[in-house]
């Protein structure tokens, strides 16, 4: 059911930013992104059990916040978080530990400033991502790559899939912000991969 829903949720696009459209993206993508970590980035480290995450601290762009959980629209698309300040994790997807690619969305903006994700553009390769679970753990994640992509060409599987180690994907708006349809162009991710 989960893999299921993993499937359906890389399939379908994150749109964060100052409107929530939904729009689903085209499917997975069949080339690697560029500067994404190789499939053996985080060799020998085995996947953690479930739990959730509760908790985002990034030192390196000054976030620590809690975190909400966000799960699939009715019509496939994945949910967006409702409070701008608040990021949430992607639950039908692996929690972060698991083996797999953990997924957390989160807003740029609003017509009020800044949101939780504002600076995650910033982020830089070798920055720290630190997640406490539910069951009281706290895993360290390391900043392989940033990337942004058109919202037309964005990596689905790339982001959503599991390539064999225990990843983080940070998700929001950036690029250039269309006024007429309200929109930002394109998507920030940070990908991330499991030290400890």
């Amino acid at each position: 059911m989960v893999a299921a829903a993993l499937l359906v949720g890389a399939l379908t696009c994150v749109t964060v930013g100052l409107q929530d459209t939904g729009r689903p993206l085209p499917g997975p993508q069949a080339l690697a992104a560029p500067g994404v970590p190789p499939a053996d980035a985080a060799v020998g480290m085995p996947g953690r059990p479930r739990s959730v995450p509760v908790a985002l601290h990034i030192a390196a762009i000054g976030l620590s916040v809690p975190l909400g959980r966000l799960g699939l629209n009715p019509d496939g698309t994945a949910q967006v978080p409702r409070d701008y300040q608040r990021p949430g994790w992607f639950e039908p997807g692996p929690s972060p530990g698991q083996t797999g690619s953990a997924v957390l969305l989160g807003h740029v903006d609003s017509y009020q400033g800044p949101a939780v994700f504002f600076k995650l553009r910033l982020l830089a390769p070798g920055d720290v991502v630190d997640v406490t679970l539910a069951d009281g753990g706290v895993l360290h994640f390391r900043v392989t790559a940033v990337a942004s992509y058109a919202k037309d060409q964005f990596p689905s599987q790339q982001v959503y899939g599991s390539h064999g180690y225990s990843a983080l994907q940070l998700v929001t708006c950036g690029g250039v912000f269309d006024s007429r349809t309200r929109n930002y162009l394109s998507n920030v991710v940070a990908y991330s991969s499991l030290v400890t």
